[in-house]
């Protein structure tokens, strides 16, 4: 079991994707309707990267991008972001970089992920060798890296040299069941990866997929708990969430807004639910400020952009009462 404490130094390593995303333009647009299109940096672990600068934190992204215009795309953004790459590598051949094409409407929303090919799965056991883990504070990685190889083994082995240089393990779940051969090979890749961690979140249709019947996935997050686990955060959409610990579950509710989109909130809520434990909040306070940061972000057109600042939360946190119980 690791020293949350470590966290304290704010140095975050991610493992995971960066990519692409296409919003079409104007917002509210449908996509085979639009003329025009922007573009921001995507990628889920890219994405909580981005919501952990903004905040004051400093982030180390270890991956594969493409080597192509889109690719160096994805870099170039990294630095806008003064996200560290010095462990992305670029791949040649056929290998691209993931593309989403993702609206910024609520009522009937598409968003459409190219995956064919993904470089980010390139990554290899060599990669994350390279890495000097006594640098960071912990290790963060999202379910995704996980659905192929040699990026599956290679997240594994960065678990293991990370372990030994003392680094808490968190894992968001991020299940995306396009990435995956099956549904079984994901839940027992992600109960294998859980059963590692420190800190685990993900919402209750992930728990529940890991635990292989969507009725018992909180039952899941506590069996995650009492076998090592620190912390589980089992998030509920509109409910709220329960957040678990060998002592205590504590319920929060959710921060309302007039959301412009779905995506996003899932990235944001760990960036600053970490920087909250990072900076020694009581637990319902870390559990609070992610909530905040996720309502502000689906108001927001794009997600890596979304990422508020620290006076943003705090301004958005201060206009209304926090939302004590689900």
């Amino acid at each position: 079991m690791a020293d949350l404490a470590r966290l304290a130094g704010r140095n975050f390593l991610l493992i995971g994707r960066a990519g692409m995303d296409f919003y079409p333009d104007p917002p509210g647009t449908r996509t085979e309707d639009a003329q025009r299109f922007v573009s921001f940096l995507g990628g889920s672990s890219a994405n909580i990267a981005v919501a952990i600068t903004r905040l004051g934190g400093r982030a180390s992204l270890v991956t594969c991008v493409s080597d192509d215009a889109i690719g160096r795309f994805a870099c170039n953004q990294l630095d806008h972001y003064g996200i560290d790459r010095t462990h992305v590598r670029a791949v040649g051949g056929e290998a691209r970089n993931s593309l989403a094409v993702v609206e910024t409407r609520i009522e009937d929303h598409q968003s459409v992920i190219y995956r064919n090919g993904a470089a980010d799965f390139e990554m290899t056991v060599a990669d994350v060798e390279a890495v000097d883990y006594t640098r960071f504070s912990a290790l963060i990685t999202t379910g995704t890296v996980l659905a192929a190889e040699p990026s599956r083994s290679a997240a594994f082995r960065a678990f293991e040299l990370a372990r030994a240089a003392g680094l808490p393990l968190i894992f968001d779940i991020d299940y995306r069941p396009y990435s995956w051969p099956s549904p079984q090979v994901a839940a027992e890749v992600y109960s294998r990866a859980g059963a590692l961690c420190d800190v685990i979140v993900g919402n209750d249709v992930e728990f529940g997929f890991m635990a292989g019947d969507y009725d018992v996935g909180l039952a899941k997050a506590r069996a995650l708990v009492a076998g090592g686990a620190q912390i589980a955060v089992y998030k509920r959409g509109e409910k709220g969430a329960i957040t678990l610990t060998p002592h205590a579950e504590i319920s929060t509710g959710i921060y309302r807004t007039t959301a412009l989109k779905p995506t996003g909130a899932g990235d944001s809520f760990l960036g600053a639910f970490v920087t909250g434990l990072a900076e020694g909040m009581e637990l319902r306070e870390a559990v609070l400020l992610g909530s905040a940061s996720a309502a502000m972000v689906v108001a927001r057109v794009g997600c890596a952009p979304a990422m508020p600042t620290r006076a943003e939360l705090d301004a958005f946190r201060a206009a209304q009462n926090d939302p004590r119980e689900g």
